[in-house]
Order: structure tokens, then C-alpha cells, then sequence
């Protein structure tokens, strides 16, 4: 049992700590794992983890001048998972230059995985839904244009259905290959802009290359993102980082628990992990559950799914 007063009463900077609705307090509570029972401006909480729930309250009191974006609110969460403080103007970190000022790594792997893509050639990034694999890729390739560092951004991904017969998909080339890429014409959205992106597409500086059709080119200056690596085959993705040419870099992103290839067929991520291990040259960032940095349910839900696979 944990108890946080806040004396002198400041009402405005309370209604912004605890949000719509006490929905700020909710979080907490469901990350955490802890009971937060309000009465004016004292709190009360009970739980395992009352007095790390307690500190949270604290560090938002201090910024809550001004309404609290839930974004900030589950992100503080999750750093106050790996038991560190949060971070400001920390010189170590590596920061990527996007439209989002100041964007960087949340969890120590993160970071580590933003240092591997600007000193390796080909990085690999493995590990589950929501651990910001794609994301940083994505921030990793808007950085390296915006500092010149290749001149344009090209987009893979295998056109692989996720358990589902999707049947004949309408329209040209990239049309069909457009469901597939959401998630990273989201990020580039994000990250770009959703002018600055468009007219990128059309100048095609950021090029869309379907992995089917990747075979006998070679890539100079570009960064080169193969997103849903584990739907590749072993010969898939030997071709494919094959294509790497002069002044390019790549990464290749995974989660090897979502497979969609057909049942009895080998992952070329699972097979790549294996045989490049130990290139020199080539860097490999294994994600775990708690490198989540999404909506705090999602961590217990890929935890739970673990859990019940592991169960015999």
C-alpha cells in the first residue's frame, strides 16, 4: 500500500493527471498491475508494485500543466518496466533525424538496434509484434536520407497472406501489392509527413519493390527494408540480400512465431539466423516481450499466448 498527497491543491493539474475520465489512472493500473482509489487529491494504492505506481504519479504531476497524451502515459510505462529513468538528454543515445524531433529507442534493444542499422551494412531485426522492429526501420531509412547518406528508400515485403485466402487482389502492380506495405506507408506517414512521403512516391525516391520481383537487380545507395522476413524461403531471401550494391544498407524484420508459409516449408529468417550468425558485417537484435512498446495489453497478450504454448 502506497499513499501520494498533493498539497496545494491544484484541480486543473489533477484533472490532467488522472485524464478523461480517470483514464490516465486506468493504465496505470492495468500495467502495473496495482488499484488507484482517488479521493481529491490523495491517492491510494494498493498492489505488488504500489510504490513504482506511486513514483509514476509523481513524475506526471510534474508535467501535467498541460493534458497528458495517453501516447506519453504508455510509454513511461514501459520504461518504468525496465527500471530506468526515463530519458531526456542523454548524449549516449543514438537520435534519428524524422519529422518526430528528438526520436529514439525506448528500451536498451532498441536503441542497440538503431546503432546496428548506422554501423552495419545488413541488420536484422527478430523478435514479436510490437517491439518496434518495422518502426525503426522505417525512422532508421528517413534518417539515413535525410543525411545523405543513400538517396533513396526501396520497400519489400513478400505478398504473403496471413492465414487467409484473400482471392484475386484488383489493379496494377503496386495496387496489389498496397495492403501488404500498410504498415510502412504508416510509418513513413508518420515519420515524413503525409505531403513530403506522397511526393517522394511520385518522384520515387521511396520505391516499392515486391520481393517476387526483386531477382537480377542490383540496389546502389539506397536503404532497403524487407519487412515480414519470416513469410520468406531460404532461396527468397538469399536472394535478396544478394541484391545489396555499393553504398546501400538493409534491414530485414521478423517475428518467427507468425509464419504464413505453407505448413513443412522452412523460414529463410529462421535459416538466415543460423547461417549469418557469425558474418562479419552483419548484425542480428533478438526483441523479447518486454521491448513492447505498445498499448500495455499487448505485452500480457503475447505473454499469455507464450505461456500457453509452453503448457503440455
Amino acid at each position: 500500500m502506497a499513499t501520494v498527497s498533493f498539497t496545494p491543491v491544484d484541480n486543473a493539474r489533477l484533472a490532467n493527471l488522472c485524464g478523461v475520465l480517470d483514464e490516465n489512472l486506468r493504465q496505470i493500473e492495468t500495467a502495473l498491475n496495482v488499484n488507484v482509489v482517488r479521493r481529491g487529491e490523495v491517492f491510494q494504492i494498493d498492489g505488488d508494485k504500489a510504490e513504482q505506481a506511486a513514483l509514476l504519479l509523481k513524475d506526471f504531476y510534474q508535467r501535467a500543466r498541460k493534458p497528458l497524451d495517453i501516447d506519453d502515459i504508455q510509454l513511461a510505462l514501459v520504461e518504468i518496466a525496465h527500471k530506468k529513468e526515463r530519458p531526456r538528454d542523454d548524449a549516449d543515445l543514438p537520435v534519428l533525424m524524422t519529422r518526430r524531433i528528438g526520436l529514439h529507442g525506448r528500451t536498451p534493444r532498441q536503441n542497440d538496434y538503431i546503432r546496428q542499422m548506422r554501423e552495419h551494412d545488413i541488420t536484422f531485426g527478430i523478435g514479436p509484434a510490437g517491439t518496434g522492429k518495422t518502426y525503426l526501420a522505417v525512422a532508421g531509412a528517413v534518417d539515413a536520407l535525410e543525411r545523405d547518406l543513400v538517396k533513396r528508400i526501396v520497400l519489400v515485403r513478400p505478398a504473403v497472406e496471413a492465414g487467409e485466402r484473400l482471392g484475386f487482389l484488383p489493379g496494377d502492380l503496386v495496387q496489389k501489392v498496397d495492403p501488404y506495405l500498410r504498415p510502412l506507408y504508416d510509418a513513413l506517414y508518420d515519420l515524413m509527413g503525409f505531403d513530403r512521403a506522397s511526393r517522394a512516391f511520385e518522384r520515387q525516391v521511396i520505391e516499392i519493390a515486391p520481393l517476387a520481383f526483386m531477382r537480377g537487380r542490383t540496389l546502389n545507395h539506397a536503404f532497403i527494408i524487407l519487412d515480414e522476413a519470416q513469410n520468406t524461403t531460404p532461396e527468397q531471401m538469399k536472394m535478396f540480400l544478394t541484391r545489396i550494391g555499393f553504398g546501400s544498407r538493409a534491414v530485414v524484420t521478423g517475428d518467427v512465431t507468425q509464419i504464413d508459409l505453407a505448413r513443412g516449408q522452412k523460414s529463410g529468417l529462421i535459416e538466415a539466423r543460423e547461417v549469418l550468425g557469425a558474418v562479419r558485417g552483419i548484425a542480428f537484435t533478438d526483441f523479447l516481450n518486454e521491448d513492447v512498446v505498445r498499448h500495455p495489453l499487448v505485452q500480457r497478450i503475447i505473454e499469455a499466448y507464450d505461456s500457453h504454448r509452453a503448457t503440455p
